[in-house]
């Protein structure tokens, strides 16, 4: 049974792969994992199996086995066999946004199936999570403990995939047209969520029909007046200039936040209402360009800016060439909002590969690149299970989720040069709770000469009293509900910082200085930590990709 049990466990992310590959391989993997869980559960279903269940002391091991061939084979018979068989109804490539829009008919219909096969897979993960694995042989822990990491996967995964498939049909105007605000973020002069927002448009959709509309940029609001009205909490944390620029509504990480005061201060400034918010950033771009291929951009005269954009250059083009070659904010705004409108138009026209473009939008959700937010309560409670809600609390947040986050104090695109790391060290429990430290080290990689061989618009010039070629970065460490922010270090001495909460959750903020080549650490400490779990950190995505940021939780030994 052993060997049937785990021959069906490997075969979990092979179905995962071929299905995400849209491969006819999805059909055979799942008739080989039926047929090896409808074994495993015959076996556990003898008289003398049942009998060693009901044993002392090695009773539970028996019933444990049975409970995971019990799950496995109610995964393949209920989850697996009518998930694969409704996906292979579909035809992806039908999906893709073209001039003559999307039928999405067919993905309606398969919403319920899909619905049905996300609940036989999640009630199974639930049973195999409430086995406690403390009395059991180490033989028959550790492949359970396997089981319960692979279909936990494949359940959050079957899970997206269903809120997908409910929501859908109906953000993409299968009933009626939709716009929705679609809003760049610059990581070149970063802010929580990403970077500030840069190139702003009205993104308009009938029936899976993507067209941009209405094009500007944050700084063409101005100041706005009144301004919007926001959480006080946030506002005591990030001042009043949440409501009142629409280049500053993401220093909050709350991207539900920053997304209504968004889209209020675009309906006053145009006077056109939307039915959500779309933001992405640079790096997200060069993902949609691997699906798209490269796009053509008209330069303007005398720069030497390419004229072909695509996935290995359009990060350095935005985040940093456009500044030395464009030097007029108003002609780099445009120039943005041109790159943008190539790309969306590429999408719009179908000019892109399904599988590709799938992928480039799970990995820019996964990494807080894409987000989405709608002012429909429905939609907005499906969207908030979800990484792509860029939410600091709900469902989507993790119980022992800690964040680090960074906006700008420079006024300048200099964190394009910046190069960080952040590290979760867990510490000795002090008084009965545990205690995180969060570790976060920032190096300025700019030229020693920054000053002087960078143009004024990327130093900032000292307009805001940080000198040219230095970098100001408010370094904003979030600890999970309930927790204490305790103490902050910076290379290794105590030192004074802003603790706050936003909502249950404790705040510590504390600006940091670099000059060109130097490196400095901050540590916050959190305390009176309640979770169990194991913990996460989730970043600012910046230029650099977020796997060479997070590093690996640091445990200290305890004597």
């Amino acid at each position: 049974m052993h060997r049937e049990l785990w021959a069906a466990v490997e075969l979990i992310p092979q179905l995962e792969e071929s299905i995400i590959a849209g491969n006819s391989s999805a059909t055979t993997t799942v008739r080989e994992l039926k047929a090896h869980t409808e074994k495993a559960r015959g076996d556990a279903s003898t008289p003398l199996w049942t009998f060693a269940a009901l044993l002392p002391w090695i009773g539970p091991n028996f019933q444990a086995v049975t409970d995971v061939a019990v799950s496995a084979d109610e995964v393949a018979q209920l989850g697996a066999d009518p998930l694969v068989s409704t996906l292979q109804s579909l035809d992806w490539r039908s999906f893709v946004p073209d001039q003559d829009g999307v039928d999405l008919e067919p993905l309606q219909k398969a919403s319920p199936a899909l619905q049905a096969a996300a609940h036989a897979v999640s009630s199974s993960s639930e049973r195999l999570n409430s086995i406690e694995t403390s009395p059991l042989l180490p033989q028959v822990a550790e492949p359970l403990v396997e089981a319960r990491n692979r279909l936990g996967k494949l359940s959050e995964n079957l899970e997206a995939a269903t809120s997908a498939a409910s929501i859908m049909p109906a953000m993409l105007a299968a009933d009626s047209p939709r716009s929705y605000l679609l809003i760049v973020q610059n990581n070149a002069e970063p802010r929580a969520s990403g970077g500030i927002p840069g190139a702003l448009a009205t993104l308009r959709v009938d029936k899976g029909r993507l067209t941009l509309g209405t094009q500007s940029s944050a700084s063409a609001l101005g100041t706005v007046t009144p301004a919007v009205q926001v959480d006080p909490a946030q506002q005591e944390i990030y001042s009043r200039r949440l409501g009142k620029f629409m280049q500053d509504v993401n220093l909050t990480p709350d991207f539900p936040t920053a997304a209504g005061t968004a889209s209020a201060m675009w309906e006053r400034h145009t006077g056109q209402k939307t039915d959500g918010v779309i933001s992405i950033d640079p790096i997200a771009l060069s993902y949609l360009l691997e699906a798209t291929g490269s796009v053509n951009v008209a330069t303007p005269d005398n720069s030497r800016l390419p004229s072909e954009l695509t996935s290995n250059n359009v990060v350095e083009t935005l985040l940093s060439r456009v500044y030395t070659e464009i030097p007029d904010p108003d002609a780099q705004d445009a120039y943005f909002a041109a790159v943008a409108k190539q790309i969306f138009d590429a999408l719009g026209q179908g000019h892109s590969d399904p599988n590709h473009l799938v992928e480039a939008i799970t990995r820019g959700a996964n990494e807080g690149r894409v987000l989405v937010w709608s002012p429909a309560s429905r939609e907005q409670s499906v969207i908030e299970r979800h990484r792509l809600s860029g939410a600091i609390s709900g469902s989507s947040v993790h119980p022992s989720q800690f964040g680090v986050y960074f906006n700008d104090g420079t006024g300048a695109k200099m964190d394009f040069y910046v190069q960080r790391t952040v590290q979760l060290v867990k510490e000795c429990p002090q008084d009965g709770y545990d205690q995180t430290v969060v570790r976060v080290t920032s190096t300025n990689t700019a030229p020693a000469d920054a000053a002087t061989s960078l143009p004024p618009y990327v130093t900032g010039n000292g307009n805001y009293g940080v000198p040219p070629g230095v970098v100001q970065t408010n370094v904003v460490a979030y600890g999970p509900a309930q927790a204490h922010v305790e103490t902050a270090k910076l290379d290794g001495q105590k030192t004074e910082f802003a603790p706050y909460f936003h909502g249950n959750r404790p705040v510590g903020v504390l600006a940091i200085r670099l000059a060109p080549g130097e490196s400095k650490t901050v540590e916050f400490t959190f305390g009176k930590i309640v979770q169990h779990t194991e913990p996460n950190v989730v970043v600012t995505p910046t230029v650099q990709d977020v796997k060479d940021v997070t590093l690996p939780t640091e445990t200290t030994p305890c004597g």
